[in-house]
């Protein structure tokens, strides 16, 4: 199974003073990375909502953003005429004794500490804190399967998509093996045809023995089966993976990194330059398979 490491989810719930909202974006990362942006109110919850997090997702760069959005009756800033009325009083003293103009615009003492404030309710939170720690840790588990739910699609995709350039690797393996076979047989009957032409000029005499035992090692330096054998079960493993039910996307890129290490072994072995172009067409082929797992989690 597949897991795309992007996606994103959107959970609300509603408490006894409004509505929280949790957006989680997930974006490629070879690690796990969080990023929290809480309201004040909520600040002192973030290593619990961190640790929710690192244990529901493996791998990527999660941003999550929270908002409240406040019930009516809290929305509304709360005036202190208690405190403008000692401000203004001190302002109207200290100007006196300046011998400065009296304030007369209250309108910017609304700014002053205390006078005007936006409603807080952090002894709200401190007060009901295992309970808004459950309610806050359910709201997580709520927007992570959003996410998990657009990560599941994203990764469905992704898996037809490798599948099939997979089933392309397969068959240029075949077709590799194939021209080996043909390709290795030509070459050496060319080669052991050129040993003979050279004795021949320079009347030296012919020993066949020992032709043969020179082909033969030619013949080992040549030989790619092996590295067609490791291809093979290279193939049978990526699919295994695939079809589990964890996403893997770190050993199957360490299975595509192997994969192109035969593959290129098998360039350098063999000089038949059909074989060496169906070559560069497998390893065409393991790249795009490579840039898709890397958004694999």
């Amino acid at each position: 199974m597949f897991l795309s490491m992007t996606g994103f989810g959107r959970a609300s719930r509603a408490f006894a003073r409004g509505v929280v909202t949790f957006e989680i974006a997930s974006v490629n990362h070879r690690y796990q990375e969080f990023s929290v942006r809480l309201p004040k109110e909520m600040a002192s919850f973030e290593s619990l909502i961190v640790a929710s997090l690192r244990l529901a997702l493996k791998r990527g760069k999660i941003r999550l953003n929270a908002e409240i959005e406040w019930a009516d009756e809290y929305k509304t800033a709360k005036l202190d005429a208690d405190a403008l009325c000692s401000y203004y009083s001190q302002l109207q003293e200290a100007a006196r004794r300046l011998k400065a103009p009296p304030v007369s615009d209250l309108a910017a003492l609304l700014a002053l500490p205390g006078v005007c404030d936006s409603p807080r309710f952090d002894s709200y939170y401190k007060e009901n804190e295992e309970e808004q720690g459950k309610f806050l840790e359910m709201l997580t588990a709520d927007a992570v399967n959003a996410l998990m739910e657009m990560k599941r699609s994203e990764g469905a995709k992704l898996q037809k998509i490798v599948e099939s350039d997979l089933q392309k690797f397969e068959q240029l393996t075949r077709a590799l093996s194939s021209r080996w076979s043909e390709a290795s047989s030509g070459a050496l009957e060319s080669l052991k045809t050129r040993i003979e032409k050279v004795m021949e000029r320079f009347d030296l005499e012919i020993d066949q023995n020992r032709i043969a035992q020179e082909i033969s090692l030619v013949a080992d330096k040549w030989d790619v089966s092996e590295e067609l054998a490791r291809l093979s079960s290279h193939i049978s493993k990526f699919r295994e993976i695939t079809s589990g039910k964890d996403s893997e996307g770190r050993k199957l890129d360490f299975l595509i990194q192997e994969m192109n290490r035969e593959v290129n072994t098998m360039g350098s072995k063999v000089g038949d330059a059909e074989f060496r172009w169906m070559v560069v067409d497998g390893k065409s082929c393991l790249e795009r398979i490579r840039e898709q797992i890397q958004n694999v989690e």
